[in-house]
């Protein structure tokens, strides 16, 4: 990595925050929600705040934080008591959420890059270039014509690699390379020689000129609040099968394009990345930008006395949807989704949202994107001007031995 040229490099320690500015900022961090109603987040950021600031910031390892933050005995097995990891990728996903939110814009960012436990500082009016060395000001979210900010390096991370870990996880990698193959080896992609309604929808990701973000989530068991498979195993890294069948039909629209794409899980990416490019974004409630996104829409997920739901906010009534059980949170009978192709204002990037309650409707949803009959029944919903305007839609599926029968459309919203 290139130094910083020494005055910037005395420029940038000028405007570093102190450290009771840190402390205040943390103390506001810590009285939010997405950290207060928790037991483990808190202490994990007061603590690696804390040492950070001391100068600690060396000592900031797995077992260290395991022993002094969590209480673990010296020798515990890390591998079998995850609890830093995963705390860690949570609080990871609750700052980014946390400003991603305008009412803290202008506050001191604190931030935990994707594979450390040692959080950063920095005045949101200041950001380093550390591919150019250059020291770039920003105010008011606006940078100098000619040197767009970038974050950390390290913040552009890949998803961990998958492992495999009961029925419903596999590897990512093998489960796009066979959708991708078994699409175009038996024949069931078609590249229509006139514009399409399916053409038409994707075009946002086919015709954009940067490259593309594809934003999976890191699945929740619905039941397990401390994000572990059955056997203990915990789920960072792993996709469930629904969302990779829903990555690999949603970037087949772009390979006759040959565009450039990324795929990356929702902790691992920040603001900044999404304002690069169209996002498309897959899962719901393991989604923190979904979550983030969707709040402002007509139709959106909500929790409900720790029910899932999705609403349409809409309605006077405010009508809602939400699973249907054949044997109570044992066999699902129907799953719902939403997908959403909208110009979001705050990044001011196009974005595609596809999402259900559970893997089931996500994967139902990404049928209506993938088949141009489905979709088609869906646009006859719409105004014909539909790919001009922000589009949503709530979907339906009957799941039958745990698979997502055909999509039904209940209703889309456009707006301008």
């Amino acid at each position: 990595m290139p130094l910083l040229p020494q005055s910037e490099k005395e420029a940038g320690q000028s405007l570093a925050p102190d450290a009771s500015a840190v402390r205040d900022q943390l103390k506001r961090l810590l009285a939010h929600p997405l950290f207060a109603n928790s037991k483990r987040y808190p202490v994990f950021l007061a603590y690696t705040v804390e040492q950070t600031l001391r100068g600690n910031a060396g000592d900031l390892k797995e077992r260290t934080i395991g022993v002094e933050a969590f209480g673990r005995e010296p020798n515990y097995d890390v591998n079998l008591d995850p609890v830093v990891r995963t705390t860690a990728a949570e609080v990871r996903k609750r700052l980014i959420q946390y400003y991603y939110n305008t009412d803290h814009a202008g506050e001191l960012i604190v931030e935990l890059s994707a594979g450390s436990y040692v959080p950063s500082f920095r005045d949101p009016t200041v950001s380093v270039n550390l591919e150019s060395g250059s020291l770039i000001a920003q105010r008011n979210g606006t940078t100098p014509q000619g040197s767009p900010a970038t974050e950390s390096k390290f913040a552009e991370a890949a998803l961990p690699p998958p492992v495999l870990s009961g029925q419903r996880w596999i590897s990512t990698a093998t489960l796009l390379l066979v959708a991708l193959l078994a699409g175009f080896g038996m024949g069931r992609i078609q590249i229509p020689r006139k514009q399409s309604n399916l053409e038409r929808f994707w075009e946002p990701v086919t015709a954009a000129s940067g490259k593309v973000t594809y934003c999976l989530g890191q699945p929740i068991d619905a039941v397990d609040r401390e994000r572990t498979t059955p056997n203990g195993m915990p789920l960072y890294g792993r996709l469930d099968v629904s969302d990779v069948i829903t990555l690999a039909r949603s970037i087949v629209p772009l390979v006759p394009k040959g565009g450039d794409f990324r795929v990356v899980s929702d902790s691992e990416i920040g603001y900044t990345q999404l304002r690069e490019g169209p996002v498309v974004l897959i899962g719901a409630f393991d989604n923190i930008w979904t979550m983030r996104i969707t709040q402002d829409l007509p139709f959106g997920f909500e929790y409900d006395s720790q029910v899932r739901r999705l609403v349409d906010r809409k309605s006077p009534e405010k009508r809602f949807w939400t699973l249907q059980w054949q044997v109570p949170y044992t066999k699902l009978a129907k799953d719902y989704a939403i997908i959403a192709r909208i110009h979001d204002r705050v990044t001011g990037q196009p974005v595609i949202i596809i999402a259900g309650i559970l893997g089931e409707g996500t994967e139902a949803a990404s049928e209506v994107v993938f088949k141009p009959a489905y979709l088609d029944e869906m646009l006859k919903k719409a105004p014909k001007n539909w790919d001009q305007l922000n589009l949503e839609a709530v979907i339906e599926t009957n799941v039958i031995e745990g698979h997502a029968g055909p999509p039904t459309v209940l209703a889309v919203e456009t707006w301008r």
